[in-house]
């Protein structure tokens, strides 16, 4: 009898365990929120479509307000998009986190029955067939006792596989859950990145309506000025530098100018990595960065003596060495490039680091100003050339 109400004990936990890892999630909720998440995404999709067709018209404020409208709105479903996703990983880590814990107790459970078997085992090992023939009652009481013997040994193997099973699942389950966790962080940090961005573009619509007091004729004016300071840049970049030689950091390398397409003397500082020079020649000028981090982390020489680091770009007044247009800037046109630093007429420029310099030039003068722009690269040999702009 004891070893029948083992077994039955033994089956019972065993239905226990089979139970527990059973798991079911409130598929109604799941399906939910995958309905949500895919409708999101065909909106996602639609103004993205918006957008490409947008960029396809005729710049005018009305388009380009319309164009910014549309950034908006993908930037809001986007970050609706991301808030459903983290709510359904959520949901997952939290019910994942239960059933780890359903595992550890299943675990404990059957590591505890599984070593009272063990102890049983070891008391009996000793027995042999001829005790048990001897200690039987008779032929019937035997046969009975070989059998239970057969299937407490074939459990106590069932019972071992169970555990080795539990214990594989409990760590699947646990790397599941810190997968998700990983993906959980990336979504509030992209969410973090959404939340900005929507800022900043609200901030570009409400800068183009002050630019432009909503008049047709200014904003003309102005894209026509941005363009033609891009463009210029970009004719200056396309072709061969005239090598000057080997500078240091620190290095007075040039002065602020207002030569090109700008109306106030300024420093038009551009980072490009990875980047090098052959034949005088930029070879990855498109790969631009902000050149911001640099200085302020020490890594680059102050590009200027009055350089702050702060911000004066979202309006009001700017002293020397502010910055007046940040890198990454969005405006009606596009995003801005470089980084633009305000100083007087003829304040010393300095160069990054070590490196090779050249002399640069637009090939045509800009029809607003009537000047040729100008400036210096520097091949810094590490994978990182900068441009300083501007200069007399």
């Amino acid at each position: 009898m004891k070893i029948i109400n083992k077994l039955v004990s033994l089956f019972l936990l065993l239905t226990l365990f089979s139970s527990l890892l059973t798991f079911s999630v409130n598929a109604q909720n799941y399906d939910e929120l995958a309905d949500q998440l895919k409708k999101k995404q065909e909106e996602i999709k639609q103004v993205q479509q918006q957008l490409s067709q947008s960029q396809a018209q005729e710049k005018t404020l009305k388009t380009q307000l319309a164009y910014i409208d549309a950034q908006n709105k993908l930037t809001e479903l986007k970050i609706e998009e991301t808030e459903f996703q983290l709510k359904k990983l959520d949901k997952e880590i939290n019910d994942l986190s239960g059933r780890i814990e359903r595992l550890s107790t299943s675990v404990d459970s059957i590591s505890q029955v599984l070593l009272e078997r063990i102890v049983n085992t070891y008391k009996h090992s000793g027995t042999t067939t001829l005790d048990m023939i001897f200690s039987s009652r008779g032929v019937t009481d035997l046969l009975e006792r070989l059998k239970y013997l057969q299937v407490a040994q074939a459990n106590d193997k069932k019972v071992l596989y169970q555990l080795q099973a539990t214990k594989t699942t409990y760590n699947d389950q646990k790397t599941d859950r810190q997968t998700r966790q990983e993906e959980q962080e990336k979504l509030k940090k992209d969410l973090e990145k959404y939340t900005e961005q929507l800022v900043e573009q609200k901030k570009a619509k409400d800068e183009l309506l002050r630019a432009t007091q909503n008049d047709e004729k200014k904003f003309q004016d102005l894209l026509a000025k941005l363009r033609a300071d891009t463009d210029s840049i970009s004719r200056a970049l396309a072709g061969a530098g005239t090598k000057i030689g080997s500078v240091k950091k620190g290095e007075r390398i040039a002065g602020i100018g207002m030569s090109g397409c700008t109306t106030g003397p300024h420093l038009h500082l551009e980072v490009m990595t990875p980047a090098h020079v052959e034949n005088g020649v930029i070879i990855g000028r498109e790969n631009k960065v902000d050149p911001k981090p640099y200085i302020d982390s020490g890594r680059f020489a102050k590009p200027n003596l009055s350089y702050t680091g702060s911000d004066c770009s979202q309006g009001g007044s700017c002293s020397n060495g502010d910055i007046t247009t940040r890198f990454g800037q969005v405006y009606f046109l596009g995003t801005h490039a470089g980084l633009d630093i305000a100083d007087f007429f003829g304040a010393s420029i300095y160069v990054a680091e070590d490196g090779e310099a050249y002399t640069t030039q637009d090939t045509k003068a800009c029809y607003l100003t009537g000047t040729v722009g100008k400036g210096v690269f520097v091949d810094h040999k590490n994978g990182i050339v900068t441009l300083y702009w501007h200069i007399p």
